[in-house]
């Protein structure tokens, strides 16, 4: 048995809790560029406005020149423009990248403590993915402008970490001696990589809901005018869920080996198996029906948000409720 570092495990617990608080601050800020969206773009279209109609009468044309209240201030390829000022969620990134940067000293620390990687019960597996999920969206924030969807972002992550330290608080501790192996690092974390994924495509399949919906309406106004396209977020929803599933592909055959190598057995019928395979099966269908059935729009995106809701259920409920070989609740 390895000691435990208590003194490292402490500060891990701290930095945890000071990563939730900027998180919240975080969730905030973007909260509130949200709610300020609408000010913001009728700012940039009376600036806009009056331009033009400078230009129309230095032409010798009338002063005239109405808003285009159909434009759209985000393109559909997501690069950053010089549009709507957004002051909000551009301080919303920052406190993301502090949180990000505690969060992560605390789950360092947290494998330190233990002398293994941090991901060894559910506590450090929803920790861990909150910082994969964060971490994954700051990255592309490098290139794309994902500043409309902070919000929901920054509140599931919220969420995984209120989650983790009220409902599975779990003492730096070791594990069994089935997760004392090198799998346990290649087949969670890849695992945890593939759910940040995941996290982020849920996100925008909501929103491609929200605009698909206003669009029809013709009523796409305020925030949504900040948002790409219904088109475009379920582009890059499949795009993202492409490259997600197969890191989960790799998860589920990663996870037989090291289940023959522990268990004596590829596969047991476990809960965690199956479940883990129903969401294998879940985002091939949303894959393959988008790609050759032509299943695009409302259909795509509830198909993704199943999947999604499929992940959660898997490490909520059946860790909890459900008898399994898998250590991952930290009962």
């Amino acid at each position: 048995m390895t000691p435990v570092n208590e003194t490292l495990a402490s500060y891990s617990e701290l930095f945890m809790l000071i990563a939730s608080f900027i998180y919240l601050a975080a969730f905030l800020f973007f909260s509130w560029d949200i709610a300020t969206a609408s000010k913001a773009v009728k700012k940039l279209e009376a600036e806009i406005a009056t331009e033009r109609s400078k230009q129309l009468v230095g032409a010798g044309g009338p002063a005239m020149d109405q808003p285009n209240q159909s434009r759209q201030f985000v393109s559909d390829d997501m690069e950053y423009t010089d549009g709507v000022k957004r002051p909000a969620a551009n301080i919303g990134v920052a406190i993301m990248l502090i949180a990000t940067l505690a969060h992560g000293f605390a789950v360092i620390a947290r494998g330190m403590a233990a002398s293994r990687a941090p991901w060894g019960n559910l506590y450090e597996f929803m920790t861990s993915g909150a910082l994969v999920i964060s971490v994954v969206y700051l990255v592309f924030l490098l290139r794309k402008d994902l500043r409309f969807v902070g919000t929901f972002v920054s509140g599931v992550v919220l969420l995984m970490m209120m989650a983790a330290t009220v409902g599975f608080p779990t003492p730096v501790g070791n594990v069994q001696p089935a997760l004392q192996s090198w799998w346990l690092i290649t087949h969670v974390s890849v695992a945890v990589i593939a759910t940040g994924i995941f996290s982020l495509t849920f996100a925008m399949s909501v929103l491609q809901l929200i605009k698909q919906r206003a669009e029809k309406n013709h009523s796409v106004t305020g925030f949504m005018r900040l948002v790409p396209s219904s088109l475009a977020l379920e582009n890059w929803s499949y795009r993202l869920n492409a490259i997600a599933f197969v890191l989960w592909t790799f998860t589920l055959i990663a996870g037989s080996i090291w289940a023959e190598q522990a268990w004596g057995r590829y596969w047991n019928w476990d809960a965690k198996e199956v479940w883990t395979f129903v969401i294998w099966v879940i985002y091939a269908g949303y894959l393959h029906a988008r790609a050759t059935r032509g299943w695009t729009g409302t259909r795509s995106a509830w198909l993704n948000i199943t999947g999604f809701l499929a992940l959660v259920f898997n490490y909520t409920i059946v860790n909890v409720y459900f008898p399994s070989l898998h250590s991952y609740a930290g009962f």
